[in-house]
């Protein structure tokens, strides 16, 4: 079979799959073990090991799969690694978001891009793997809720730690027009909860209104928000270049004339340093349990302010040399090197030692919106990628 009609096979199976990926309904914090057993099963039946580790209930999943070289060569293992889960859809969908279409050269649906795309093309592409005379190993690296502060990574990660599986070069597949990413901001989750003393709306000297201690906490994050662009680094590589805060939603309240006895925040911050992140939360931990606190238990001893941290992903950090940044550029010819303000995985796979690069099909500018699409041309792309990894991994 000619070069050409291989490489036409392999794009329409990535088709193939990443239709049936879509139709998996792995929204955050739900099942994802069908997508999984999908996944393992293909892998399996090339030869690939694999092993699974869990969130406590079982529910969610991680998958890590290894496709063993024929003949050690003393070269780095590359990891290819990504989320399994999406976002949640809204309304307002041109067609079924878990039902793929394709047109004007876009496949549309929920997870195309983000990051559903990057998984189908290693899928589609370990037939060749496995087939070939691998001088070293090809790992896959299928994790759940990345979505939602990253927490199904650090369980695998803990798992490769206990297997000595700590060296090598990990792809991240995040959507970025198979750029090379080199650096992003951490992402710190929070929701903090007010319990005060619920009374009737004539007599508020009575209650204890946990609105409006959330709404004083929200003003005294805003404020915070100031000092963080008054922090910004000396020649920082982002942007925005200072540590951003946004608060996602205030929740509370049964009624007009009810004193609220039950408020939550939800709020989050993205570092530049980790400095940024202590700095923020002190701040913050000081003025709800020396002022807000206080004037609360005034009125009602058994007030109570709880923050809980929802997920602390590490940023990933721009390092002077980096193999896996220098592997990609090899195969690709693109010797730049650019950041993004989202977070992923990487920081987390970079602090286990791992050197990690974020490179992988699609734009972002898509993710996590309605009528979520690739472009095909970016599976190409991305699969090109990937036989250039082949290549750099076969015996001559």
């Amino acid at each position: 079979m000619s070069t050409e009609n291989n490489n036409n096979l392999v794009y329409e199976n990535s088709l193939k799959i990443l239709k049936d990926l879509i139709s998996f309904k792995t929204i955050s914090g739900e099942n994802n073990n069908e997508l999984i057993d999908y996944c393992d099963q293909i892998l399996k039946k090339l030869g690939a090991s694999s092993f699974r580790t869990f969130d406590s209930d079982k529910k969610r999943v991680n998958l890590f799969a290894t496709i063993k070289s024929k003949k050690s060569n003393g070269k780095l293992p590359i990891i290819l690694s990504g989320h399994t889960d999406v976002v949640p859809v809204s309304k307002g969908w041109s067609s079924d978001p878990f039902k793929a279409l394709i047109k004007d050269d876009k496949l549309y649906g929920r997870g195309a891009c983000d990051m559903k795309g990057f998984i189908a093309c290693t899928l589609a592409y370990a037939p060749i793997f496995s087939s070939s005379n691998l001088d070293r190993d090809i790992h896959f690296s299928f994790t759940f809720d990345e979505e939602t502060a990253c927490l199904g990574a650090p369980l695998l990660i803990k798992e490769l730690k206990k297997r000595k599986i700590i060296n090598g070069i990990c792809i991240i597949g995040e959507p970025t027009n198979m750029k090379i990413i080199d650096a992003h901001k951490g992402c710190y989750e929070y929701t903090t909860y007010f319990e005060g003393l619920a009374g009737h709306s004539s007599t508020p000297h009575k209650g204890v209104s946990a609105v409006e201690y959330a709404a004083r906490y929200v003003n005294k994050l805003i404020e915070l928000r100031q000092k963080l662009k008054e922090r910004v680094p000396k020649d920082s590589i982002f942007d925005p270049p200072h540590s951003t805060l946004q608060i996602g939603g205030i929740f509370g309240g049964i009624a007009h004339n009810v004193i609220a006895d039950k408020c939550y925040v939800n709020w989050e911050t993205r570092p530049v340093v980790k400095e940024d992140g202590i700095f923020l939360n002190t701040e913050l931990d000081k003025y709800a349990n020396e002022k807000l606190l206080p004037e609360m238990k005034k009125v009602f001893p058994k007030s109570s302010i709880n923050k809980k941290i929802i997920g602390e992903v590490i940023g990933f950090n721009r390092v002077e040399k980096s193999e896996a940044c220098e592997f990609v550029s090899s195969i690709t010819g693109d010797n730049s090197r650019e950041v993004v303000s989202f977070g992923t995985e990487a920081g987390l796979f970079q602090d286990a030692g791992i050197s990690t690069v974020v490179c992988g099909p699609g734009s972002v500018e898509q993710a996590h919106k309605v009528d979520e699409f690739i472009q095909l041309n970016e599976l190409k792309k991305c699969l090109k990628m990937l036989e250039g990894i082949k290549e750099k991994s076969t015996f001559k």
